[in-house]
């Protein structure tokens, strides 16, 4: 029994409408207001709705419009109190089926009711013709995407060029429909098009097939870089004894230059190829490419591997080439023989086994905890070398030695340079700051003079703490401070956070302090410590904008305490990250009125290789830095004095 649902207030039309909707064998439903008739909507499923033009306030024709956009398919006829022409064109405009007023009579309600459900089922047979044939071009373009997905896990996985290339003119063939498909390239000795892969074709003719370029319609494709299609009543001439009705040709294009073309034909029938055959040819053709670009640059990489070994064997830098599990794959004379290793066969041998300098086997086993991967290795005879270990993709990763002795020698000079001028400044700094504070005592000074005063004295504290810098450095780096205390880095930490406080609140940066419990105390130089976890602070501040984070997290990690900052700030640029612990030296981005010496972060540094402990960085532009810094525990400490 069709049920019609009657969305009309209580009232003698409701009465005429229900007795007579069941007197022709209707079930009826009946919702009074806009509440009941969404509720009718979610628990049945009537096979009309009649609703009256104002539904207990509410606009009966909103009511339909909002109705439609859920069930675009149930037929609605709105009922109204009078005839109404407006009203009925605003219905019919917004899909209502029927419009009824006064005066009813049953037989024409009962109508109006036959009529709207007609409707109705037209549109329902209009629906599912339409799903049927949208579900068979459906599982035709699922077929389709399952042939190029084939095709595409086939040109990943496998060099074979002539398989490959063979793989895409069968699908081109399979997926148009087409008699015959041909992959066509340049011939650059003769100039002319040959068939480098061809379907349903005789051997011999696919084998001796030549086509000039010049006044061909693949040469035009070749030339244009534009697909090319046609199809005919009778046949047209490719060239002798090769006829075709209708045919499609697609250019392969490589790095915006043509380098052969994809085709398929039908010489036996005259059917039509689409604008989508087209689309396809040309995803092919672009598959073709990868397939042909693969190949060659498989070629040329072994080309270039040859002449990378030759190169290799040939540097004075030390290379070691690794591979995943840190197995030698090549190690070339240079590195041999900073080594002492000689002519013996290393490769396969683990790089652990085979090269037993401390310093390369601790550089070694910490690769996996210092992103920077850049070290010094200094030999007994006094040589140093710079050492870079370098991750490469899908092979491992290769290390590098360079001689910087001479680069050592040469900075040891500049720091002994330094260190004599900075002595010499001291006094003169000394005497301007003391007679700038002595002026104001001479005389009263005007406020020209007040701001002259005070230039001064910024640029000579700036200098003085210049001077400090190199001073502190320059004892850092020759070893005076070995001063050596059992502390906590803890206590330092929280002693310069309380005084960079009022800065923190100033910029409105939220702080998150993570200090683990139990952590083991350090064995260092409490000044130093002091200074280096200061610098990393106010750094973190300085570069954080108002607004930002910064994280400190204090953990213990086996025999070792790791201290870290993290900040939100401007971020370092990959290129300086290399060069940013080097004595002034600032990032590039560093805003210009930001003051600074460019000596805190080598200081930082110098004081953390002092405590025998390593530094990193880990940085992003615009998203802020890690810092990284990892000290041994005195009790580790003691337990090696010990061994």
């Amino acid at each position: 029994m069709n049920l019609i649902l009657l969305a009309i207030e209580s009232s003698p039309t409701l009465t005429l409408l229900e007795r007579a909707l069941r007197a022709s064998g209707y079930g009826v439903a009946i919702a009074s207001d806009a509440n009941r008739l969404e509720q009718a909507l979610l628990e049945t499923t009537p096979a009309l709705l009649v609703i009256h033009e104002t539904l207990n306030g509410s606009s009966g024709l909103e009511l339909s419009i909002a109705t439609l956009e859920r069930f675009p398919t149930l037929p609605i006829v709105l009922f109204a109190d009078h005839d109404n022409p407006a009203l009925m064109k605003q219905c019919m405009k917004a899909g209502v089926s029927d419009f009824l007023a006064p005066p009813l009579r049953i037989d024409e309600i009962v109508q109006a009711v036959q009529r709207s459900q007609k409707r109705a089922e037209q549109m329902g047979d209009w629906v599912r013709r339409e799903v049927r044939r949208s579900t068979a071009s459906l599982e035709q373009r699922i077929n389709e995407m399952e042939t190029l997905m084939k095709l595409g896990r086939t040109i990943n996985s496998s060099l074979d060029e002539d398989g490959v290339l063979t793989s895409v003119v069968t699908a081109a063939v399979e997926l148009t429909g087409a008699e015959e498909g041909q992959l066509l390239l340049l011939d650059d000795a003769t100039g002319d098009l040959y068939m480098r892969a061809g379907r349903n074709f005789e051997e011999s003719f696919a084998r001796t097939f030549r086509l000039p370029v010049k006044d061909s319609m693949a040469g035009q494709v070749l030339h244009t870089g534009q697909a090319l299609s046609f199809c005919e009543d009778s046949p047209s001439k490719i060239k002798t004894a090769f006829l075709v009705y209708s045919l499609v040709y697609v250019p392969l294009k490589a790095k915006d230059q043509v380098i052969g073309v994809l085709g398929v034909d039908n010489r036996q029938n005259k059917r039509p190829f689409t604008q989508h055959h087209e689309l396809l040819m040309s995803v092919l053709a672009d598959y073709a490419v990868i397939a042909i670009e693969n190949a060659r640059a498989y070629e040329n990489s072994k080309r270039e591997r040859a002449k990378l070994e030759t190169t290799i064997e040939s540097v004075q830098d030390g290379i070691v080439l690794l591979d995943k599990e840190q197995r030698i794959l090549l190690i070339n004379p240079a590195a041999r023989k900073i080594f002492g290793l000689g002519n013996q066969l290393l490769t396969g041998q683990p790089v652990l086994q085979t090269i037993s300098h401390h310093e390369f086997v601790e550089i070694m086993g910490s690769i996996s905890d210092n992103p920077l991967k850049h070290y010094e290795i200094a030999l007994d005879d006094g040589q140093v070398f710079n050492c870079q270990y370098a991750p490469i993709p899908e092979i491992g990763a290769v290390v590098t030695l360079e001689d910087i002795t001479h680069l050592k020698m040469l900075d040891r000079l500049k720091s002994d340079f330094i260190h004599t001028i900075s002595h010499d400044l001291r006094s003169p700094l000394t005497a301007i700051m003391g007679y700038v504070e002595l002026l104001e005592r001479v005389g009263p000074l005007n406020d020209q003079q007040r701001a002259f005063v005070k230039n001064v004295q910024n640029s000579t504290q700036n200098i003085t703490a210049l001077v400090n810098d190199l001073l502190d450095l320059g004892r850092i780096e020759s070893g005076f401070d070995d001063r050596k205390d059992e502390i906590s880095l803890e206590g330092i930490i929280r002693y310069t956070l309380d005084n960079l406080n009022q800065q923190i609140v100033e910029k409105k940066q939220i702080l998150a302090l993570n200090i683990a419990a139990d952590l083991p105390p350090l064995r260092g130089n409490p000044i130093r410590l002091r200074q280096m976890v200061d610098n990393l602070l106010v750094n973190a501040v300085k570069y954080t904008p108002v607004g930002g984070t910064l994280t400190v997290n204090l953990r213990a990690e086996g025999e070792q305490v790791v201290f870290e900052v993290v900040d939100t700030g401007i971020g370092i640029p990959v290129a300086d990250q290399a060069h940013i612990f080097e004595k002034f030296y600032r990032a590039s981005n560093a805003p210009k009125n930001t003051p600074g010496t460019g000596l805190g972060l080598a200081i930082v540094k110098s004081i953390v290789e002092n405590h025998q402990g390593r530094i990193w960085l880990d940085s992003v532009i615009g998203r802020g830095s890690k810092f990284v810094v990892v000290l041994p525990a005195s009790r580790a400490e003691t337990e090696t004095a010990e061994k």
